[in-house]
């Protein structure tokens, strides 16, 4: 009776799952559908956002989006990876715990709490000993002084990035430290034992043995820069202009223009359904996510992965 019981509710909560998932893509379906017949795939690649125009182009946000939450990762995984690592090997004991639990502390602050951070405290900074000195630097090198161009006001594409970065370290970080702290001893202590230094375990080692879970440990990170709404509000810029490609430069993200635009937005027009378009596409670009990293898991598995 107890077995019928369980496998009946865990059955539901998969369906109900399931059903959930479905209707939310039927109702950005539905409500995104006036935008998708009107402008077609010239919404994705025109860059003109003029609602009282009726005029709506989403690829400013979708740069946006894609620029902030790469710039992220960037930053994230390498600083991650020396957190966990640290953590598990390196650390003495009586610091592992309350360090641990310091880093794990930086993801319950509410993500509002870093856009004012971030608008209020680090730009000032970043503009004045990052932006100017770099900007300075690089005026003269091809490419690099179109990257670094603009003006430094501290808030834009890469400010937002680096707040995000901030934000999922915390997440990326503790899966990483719990996937090596599974590698069995047996396996680290038979490498020391062949006369391999730290660094050599860990690369030849914990790595190897570890790097499926820590690749769901950076989806997860990629996942929620992703999402992240109020923290990039405060500092990308809320601009639907693009500036040239400079990292410097203001910008949008998909969620920003939702959370900004979204309580105003005519019932009449294209406004609304043009931003449930923009809805419907971040929601597809997660699932290509999540799907390519399955599929690197699965080729991992494939080649003999733990």
């Amino acid at each position: 009776m107890g077995n019928w019981i369980l496998g009946g509710l865990s059955m539901a909560a998969a369906i109900f799952t399931l059903a959930a998932l479905c209707g939310v893509i039927i109702m950005l379906g539905i409500q995104a559908w006036p935008s998708i017949t009107e402008f077609g795939f010239s919404f994705i690649t025109n860059s003109v956002w003029d609602p009282p125009n009726n005029v709506f182009g989403a690829f400013v946000p979708i740069y946006g989006t894609l620029i902030t939450s790469t710039i992220a990762l960037i930053i994230a995984i390498p600083v991650s990876f020396g957190i966990a690592l640290f953590l598990t090997e390196l650390a003495p004991a009586w610091l592992r715990r309350p360090l641990g639990t310091a880093i794990e502390l930086l993801a319950a602050i509410p993500s509002i709490v870093y856009g004012m951070w971030g608008l209020l405290f680090f730009s000032p900074i970043f503009a004045k000993y990052v932006q100017t000195p770099l900007m300075n630097w690089t005026a003269d090198i091809p490419f690099l002084n179109h990257l670094f161009a603009g003006a430094p006001i501290g808030i834009g594409l890469f400010t937002a990035g680096i707040i995000l970065a901030i934000m999922i370290i915390p997440y990326i970080a503790s899966v990483m430290r719990d996937v090596f702290e599974v590698v069995p001893p047996l396996l680290k202590e038979s490498a020391y034992g062949l006369g391999c230094t730290t660094w050599e375990v860990i690369w030849s080692v914990v790595l190897p043995y570890t790097k499926a879970g820590a690749i769901g440990g950076i989806m997860l990170g990629l996942g929620r820069a992703l999402g992240e709404t109020m923290a990039v509000t405060f500092v990308i810029g809320n601009s639907n202009i693009l500036d040239g490609y400079s990292l410097f430069s203001m910008g949008n993200s998909i969620t920003s223009v939702l959370a900004n635009e979204f309580p105003e937005a005519s019932l009449t027009g294209f406004h609304q359904s043009a931003l449930m378009e923009l809805g419907l596409i971040l929601f597809f670009i997660t699932c290509v996510v999540l799907s390519l990293s399955k599929v690197m898991l699965l080729r991992i598995k494939k080649m003999g992965g733990p």
